[in-house]
């Protein structure tokens, strides 16, 4: 039995056939889900060959320091911007042994979000070490807190199948 969802059970099952097939490896950097982008893949059997390691870094101080997200970036622009979460992902393919890597930060909420940046508002990247690079800003809305931080797990997830089949 699994702890998600039949829909993220199954895209974390194809991400890990796919990885496996090509040889690749992933990473993630993730900040409002909290690691459950990795532990989704963790839960399909055969991941230890395809999962290279998992970053979370929900601090503003744990993205400069684990994944080095810049300073200026944070003050410009904001932990959920579309910046932070390129250099997220960056970061974790060149601090990783991972071909691919996926970043996420946003505002599950209930509070925390603002006119400009809702609740529900979440920002994804991911990218492969030759290049290949997906964003995707999403504004689920305010379905409640564990609702957007799965369907960022869903949306996440579904990019990694993405850049695999590219």
């Amino acid at each position: 039995m699994s702890l998600f969802p039949a829909t993220i059970e199954t895209l974390a099952e194809e991400v890990i056939r796919l990885y496996a097939a090509r040889g690749w490896q992933v990473a993630t950097a993730e900040s409002c889900t909290g690691g459950l982008i990795a532990g989704a893949l963790t839960g399909v059997s055969g991941s230890s060959a395809v999962v290279d390691r998992g970053f979370v870094t929900y601090s503003n101080a744990a993205k400069q320091e684990l994944i080095g997200v810049d300073t200026a970036t944070l003050a410009t622009y904001g932990a959920v911007s579309r910046e932070t979460a390129l250099q997220m992902v960056r970061g974790a393919l060149w601090r990783s042994r991972a071909t691919a890597a996926v970043a996420v930060t946003g505002i599950a909420g209930p509070g925390g979000g603002s006119a400009e940046k809702p609740v529900g508002l979440v920002h994804i990247a991911a990218m492969t070490k030759s290049g290949a690079l997906l964003h995707r800003e999403m504004r689920y809305g305010d379905l409640g807190r564990n609702a957007v931080r799965l369907a960022t797990v869903e949306t996440a997830l579904s990019l990694l199948v993405s850049l695999a089949q590219a």
